[in-house]
């Protein structure tokens, strides 16, 4: 059971069949569910002792599915299994879906992970050429001051005809690369107000407020950034690589990938990176043909080919991505890009190394008032802090207590 858009679903679709072909005893029934009633989906059907044999698990509900014992733990198929070499997959992802009962990343493995993501800046080559703007290289990154200044470059028209020079700015990308974190290294203490989380959230916000080379919040909630980069009216967006077949499919001009802009105060990088995993039932009554369903989707040569030319991810065998996907004859051209985030700069997301996000969630909550301009940056992190605070002290509680139960 799983997720996804219509290209991930027929991307699967076709890897399922090559799945049947090479294990012709199998008979494997697909079912896909929305993302947003995913998580209902799957605890009704465990409820109901129903569980799918193989389902997607987010990273951010491993834990707590490990926790309560629906997880078939994988580590000793793994080890029997020449399934992947641990250096030819992204160092990444090796230790993803790993639980001890106390940290996530270490521990039994829980997950094979059925992708990963790369959230690079895509940018429209026409309006860079038209605008004169060079995009940075590994050699001669940008800082936040120089996107600005290509984005001015970039902002042109008005009315219906008004290009944007960028859209919404990753908040994790400006908090990271400015050296500030949501949660101290231990994960139990909020530190948003940190003068360096403050200052990159009004950075982002100021794009808008200030600049006016990226669109408010109305005109985001009324037509989205990724829908105004696929219309040619915004120049640079940040997207998932699971975007590579919409866009080139349906975007009519030449387009490419940068890498997050560092940040001036630390010359730094970082960007999050996107993964879900491959989850084996505790309950299935099929235990090796399940391990082998979630091993042959997650690693097989013959299924990752199949993903990438479909557009759905990025090899995951690091060979096969520097290999034939940099020279398969789509964009974008920069794809080594790619490669360097998810090998120098990609991160995990803080709120996926919780128990639960609750506390991230409430953070989220209002942002808005900083970006339409209601209060600061450092206003609004005060004003939460507290909350925040203490839900992630309810987060670490509920770890204790799946723990001991």
């Amino acid at each position: 059971m799983g997720w996804g858009t219509d290209s991930e679903i027929a991307a699967y679709e076709a890897m399922i069949a090559q799945f049947e072909e090479a294990y012709p005893d199998v008979e494997v029934e697909y079912i896909v569910v929305a993302d947003n009633e995913f998580d209902t989906k799957l605890q009704t059907m465990i409820g109901a002792g129903e569980c799918p044999d193989v389902f997607y698990c987010n990273i951010d509900k491993m834990m707590k599915y490990a926790a309560t014992g629906n997880l078939y733990d994988l580590t000793e198929y793994v080890e029997n299994n020449e399934i992947f070499s641990p250096d030819n997959v992204w160092s990444c992802l090796n230790d993803l879906y790993r639980y001890d009962g106390e940290t996530q990343g270490q521990g039994s493995i829980y997950a094979l992970p059925k992708d990963v993501s790369a959230f690079p800046i895509f940018y429209n080559v026409d309006l860079f050429e038209a605008a004169g703007v060079t995009p940075p290289t590994a050699e001669d990154p940008w800082d936040w001051n120089d996107f600005l200044e290509a984005a001015k470059k970039l902002t042109t028209g008005e009315g219906d005809n008004k290009i944007y020079g960028t859209g919404a700015y990753s908040l994790e990308s400006a908090v990271w690369s400015n050296g500030a974190e949501w949660l101290d290294p231990t994960l139990t203490e909020v530190k948003i107000t940190d003068p360096a989380f403050t200052e990159a959230l009004q950075w982002c916000a100021d794009l808008s407020l200030v600049h006016g080379v990226a669109p408010t919040p109305a005109e985001s909630s009324a037509l989205s950034d990724y829908d105004r980069f696929k219309q040619g009216k915004l120049a640079m967006v940040g997207a998932g690589t699971w975007s590579l077949a919409d866009f080139w499919e349906n975007c009519d001009f030449e387009w490419n990938v940068m890498n997050w802009p560092v940040s001036p105060n630390t010359g730094e990088s970082a960007i999050w990176f996107g993964s879900a995993g491959l989850a084996v039932s505790s309950t299935t009554k099929a235990p090796e043909a399940a391990c082998n369903l979630a091993a042959y989707l997650a690693f097989n040569e013959d299924a990752q080919r199949t993903a990438y030319q479909m557009g759905q991810a990025i090899p995951m065998l690091k060979d096969m991505a520097t290999g034939e996907f940099a020279e398969m004859d789509k964009y974008p051209a920069d794809k080594q890009v790619l490669f360097d985030m998810l090998e120098n700069n990609a991160r995990l997301a803080t709120q996926s190394r919780t128990f639960n996000q609750e506390w991230f969630n409430e953070f989220n909550s209002n942002t808005a008032a900083v970006f339409n301009g209601e209060m600061s940056a450092q206003e609004y992190c005060a004003s939460i802090n507290d909350t925040v605070q203490q839900l992630l002290d309810e987060s670490i509680e509920q770890k204790a207590e799946y723990a001991n139960s």
